[in-house]
């Protein structure tokens, strides 16, 4: 049966043609690109999808064609990677390991800007088994993408620092090599705490060159705007007491809501 929907109430993607993970990689598996946010109300995200279906294809794995994805952060004693993103510095980096649930991979991925400001991804495939804790091998690729990029950050100054939760259809044109994300049901954990997006919100992320790609342009149609939003910071920002006041936890506020249970994890296939 084919998964058309993250949620019951998340946007339809049965009017989309699919695509493999090998088509999608081959067209737009873009490890240098620009990422442009937006957080969109359901029924933006709906209308985006219906005028996207004629150009993009959604990632159909044997007929699912959402994965939940637990994305653990890595940041230092001091919040080095937080600051460096709420500050707006040039050298901002992120260390994260992102498990895929259903189809149980994992990857240790190390986020940075170049000097033209687009984000440069550099992943290390791992076993699941490895996910939310920097092993050996891992921490010897974080050391080697962060040493080679001048931050002065090793994987010894790093501890797991909040763990993001969420629902994700990709959608690709397979001509022009650009991407969309919709993430639904996204939650983000740090200890006993917890903080969740608006049911009635999804964020949506373009993946493609410098210029803004068609999907940016359809989104400024229906009145979407860019917004400056890391899940990292967002968690960190609503979750984390003592931290000072920012533009992110302003706009988070706005769409987030904390508790303090914690939500139970999604089960590993």
């Amino acid at each position: 049966m084919t998964s058309a929907t993250p949620l019951s109430t998340g946007p339809d993607l049965s009017a989309l043609r699919g695509a493999t993970l090998g088509e999608v990689d081959a067209a737009a598996a873009l490890q240098h690109r620009t990422d442009r946010k937006y957080l969109i109300p359901l029924h933006r995200a709906r209308a985006l999808v219906h005028l996207l279906a004629d150009s993009h294809h959604v990632l159909d794995l044997a007929g699912r064609r959402t994965t939940h994805y637990l994305s653990t952060y890595f940041d230092t004693e001091h919040l080095a990677s937080w600051h460096a993103h709420v500050q707006g510095r040039r050298r901002r980096w992120k260390v994260r390991t992102r498990l895929y649930a259903e189809d149980a991979l994992c990857r240790v991925e190390v986020k940075t800007k170049d000097g033209r400001g687009a984000t440069v991804k550099h992943a290390l495939k791992v076993p699941a088994t490895a996910y939310g804790a920097l092993d050996a091998q891992s921490a010897a690729f974080v050391d080697e993408v962060l040493e080679r990029t001048g931050i002065p950050i090793t994987a010894e100054d790093l501890t797991p620092a909040v763990e993001v939760r969420y629902v994700r259809a990709a959608l690709a044109d397979l001509d022009h090599g650009t991407r969309v994300t919709l993430d639904s049901a996204l939650t983000c954990h740090h200890g006993d705490r917890a903080a969740a997006l608006d049911p009635g919100h999804v964020l949506v992320e373009t993946k493609g060159g410098i210029r803004p790609a068609p999907a940016d342009r359809l989104l400024l149609r229906l009145g979407a705007r860019p917004v400056s939003l890391s899940k990292y910071v967002v968690g960190q920002s609503l979750l984390t007491p003592g931290l000072p006041d920012n533009d992110v936890r302003r706009l988070a506020r706005a769409h987030f809501t904390a508790h303090t249970p914690l939500l139970e994890r999604t089960p590993v296939a």
